[in-house]
């Protein structure tokens, strides 16, 4: 089983396939994700795709999208 670490840079992750939104701009102000397993994703910033990535389980990214399709985190675009 292949290890990603926290912070680990994003372009050092081998086969990653990035994913991001078209909702983004024309500047690639945008956070990229990958799915890196069956239980892992990683995002990274699209500005910088060689810097950091965080890594999250299948569960903390479930939790974050079941947020996010909410309006959960609507307050933090003012």
């Amino acid at each position: 089983m292949i290890k990603w670490e926290n912070g680990m840079a994003a372009d050092q992750i081998a086969g990653a396939r990035w994913q991001k939104a078209t909702a983004s701009d024309a500047v690639n102000d945008c956070v990229e994700v990958a799915r890196l397993s069956e239980n892992e994703f990683a995002i990274r910033n699209s500005r910088h795709p060689e810097g950091p990535a965080l890594i999250y389980t299948r569960s903390e990214w479930e939790a974050f999208v079941d947020g996010a399709s909410k309006g959960e985190f609507n307050d933090m675009t003012v």
